[in-house]
């Protein structure tokens, strides 16, 4: 039996990247996941995939920044298995520039998804959760959140923020058997890093004491791990699957 056994799991930004190996994981650990993207055509490879490999998967398109599309999801995935034990809130996006030369649409865009949905997310499930005196929330974060980046004043913003609400939570819901915590990646070997220069990449490596850059799976053990019963008395942690870049 997997570690997930009968758990039912809702991953945002599921349909790719850190996003979809968390769901595979999380389907390998016995768990029952409904994956929430707004990539339909993405969303709907991912839960093919999954549940040809024997998985109970399903997939909704979902905009974590709309109250209303995330309330309405709640309602399906509680309608469709009756409770919610899991939510990873890993949907995010980046909008890069300088501060100088950031619009207001790109501060806000990026505050919409990676906090605003966050939040939203979170206080649409919490109240199932309470009724049932279980949960465990996890959040996605960001190396970046802990020490700054050039040229991402939104995005840093967005998942500092993410690790101050996580905390707030942990103190708010522990009481009710529900546990809260960040998971802060550094640079992973997702679409999110195409585009960065190779030069760049190589210079990362040789700041990381592992000398390479991580795979999306290393952030799903971690999420796999802080969801099950053995991460019981673990809240409000933030932790970092960097490869010691922070050190």
């Amino acid at each position: 039996m997997g570690r997930l056994e009968k758990r039912i799991a809702i991953i945002t930004g599921g349909a790719r990247g850190i996003g979809l190996a968390t769901a595979r994981r999380f389907a390998l650990e016995g768990a029952k996941v409904a994956i929430w993207d707004l990539d339909e055509a993405a969303g709907t490879r991912a839960v093919e995939q999954l549940n040809r490999h024997g998985s109970s998967a399903f997939f909704l398109k979902v905009d974590v920044t709309s109250v209303e599309s995330v309330n309405a999801a709640v309602e399906k995935v509680r309608a469709r298995w009756e409770r919610i034990d899991i939510l990873v809130n890993n949907a995010g996006i980046t909008q890069d520039a300088r501060l100088v030369k950031m619009t207001a649409e790109q501060w806000q865009r990026v505050i919409d998804v990676n906090l605003s949905g966050v939040f939203f997310c979170t206080r649409a499930v919490v109240p199932l959760m309470i009724e049932q005196k279980y949960g465990r929330i996890l959040n996605a974060s960001s190396v970046v959140a802990l020490y700054g980046n050039f040229g991402q004043t939104n995005y840093v913003a967005s998942k500092a923020g993410v690790i101050g609400m996580t905390r707030v939570w942990a103190r708010e819901l522990g009481r009710y058997g529900i546990t809260v915590n960040a998971v802060a990646p550094g640079f992973i070997a997702t679409e999110m890093i195409e585009t960065v220069p190779e030069k760049v990449l190589n210079r990362l490596k040789e700041r990381t004491p592992l000398g390479q850059i991580g795979l999306p799976e290393d952030v799903a053990a971690a999420y796999a791990f802080l969801a099950s019963d053995e991460a019981r008395f673990i809240t409000g942690a933030v932790l970092s699957v960097d490869g010691g870049l922070t050190l």
